[in-house]
């Protein structure tokens, strides 16, 4: 009987017997998956938080009422019809000052981030007015258009367009050079450069501008609602705190919270369809 292993068993006790090398792991560096729904889990424990220490006693209901509680303020508020008359006011109030000042600061941008002149013409005094707090215009612009929706409208429209020009300007003239001298060599036209190369590369500062705008408009209409209004959420927060009702004030930080989150959530739904062909690290 031979000692020598057939061909086929050699082989396979050699493998048996090789050094096996394994491939080293590759960390992944980036977020991983996102989380179905993610942005709502810290809402949601806030929420708990709030529910299970008004349950144990260990909030006083005249500094913050229990959930339950602003559950039953909602509630009786809508049944007497009251919020939903507040929102209607103050959406229409938000809804036309982001519009005229979206409008306005998108038009500055374009005229400062694709000439010169208009650069020269238009950063300049936009600069000084983002140094001045816009809120510190409220005096002056009473004077100037009364006590009126006029002024309230046209705060709304300045906070949101100064707000969108710094991001909309900061997207068009941060495009790489790069992609200018490439455009030159191909021999572009300005139109089609701006068209194909300028634009799309300041959509992603065009949205953080939006988002920072869409908030900087209701932190301005928590402010003027509770300067000479006679409607309005925060008419109806002021009013509340004549009367020491911390449920209704309660109520309409909500409110605002609410139109915040959504709106920002609509925004980011809106940038993800848009820039789609973009990967970042939340994508």
């Amino acid at each position: 009987m031979t000692d020598v292993l057939a061909p086929p068993q050699a082989a396979l006790q050699a493998a048996l017997q090789a050094p096996v090398t394994v491939a080293p792991r590759r960390r992944r560096l980036g977020l991983g998956r996102p989380i179905p729904y993610g942005r709502v889990l810290g809402p949601l424990l806030i929420l708990g938080v709030w529910l299970a220490a008004s349950a144990a006693g260990l909030l006083d209901p005249r500094v913050l009422p229990a959930p339950w509680t602003v559950a039953d303020t909602v509630s009786r508020l809508v049944e007497a019809g009251t919020l939903q008359d507040s929102l209607a006011v103050s959406l229409g109030r938000a809804a036309l000052g982001f519009t005229f000042g979206a409008l306005a600061g998108v038009s500055l941008a374009l005229a400062a981030g694709l000439s010169r002149l208009g650069e020269a013409l238009v950063d300049g005094w936009l600069q000084v007015q983002r140094a001045v707090p816009t809120l510190g215009l409220i005096p002056l612009m009473i004077l100037w258009l009364g006590i009126g929706e006029a002024f309230k409208v046209v705060i709304i429209a300045l906070v949101v367009a100064v707000t969108l020009y710094v991001q909309t300007y900061a997207g068009l003239t941060s495009i790489d050079s790069r992609y200018v001298e490439l455009a030159e060599t191909v021999g572009l036209s300005r139109s089609r450069f701006i068209r194909a190369v300028v634009l799309p590369g300041a959509l992603p500062g065009l949205f953080v501008g939006l988002r920072l705008a869409v908030t900087s408009s209701w932190i301005s209409l928590v402010v003027l609602e509770q300067i000479n209004a006679t409607s309005g959420i925060g008419y109806l927060m002021f009013q509340a705190q004549n009367y020491a009702q911390t449920d209704v004030i309660v109520v309409g930080l909500i409110v605002y919270g609410l139109f915040g989150f959504i709106s920002d959530a609509a925004l980011r739904f809106v940038e993800r369809r848009v820039l789609s062909w973009r990967r970042t690290l939340s994508s």
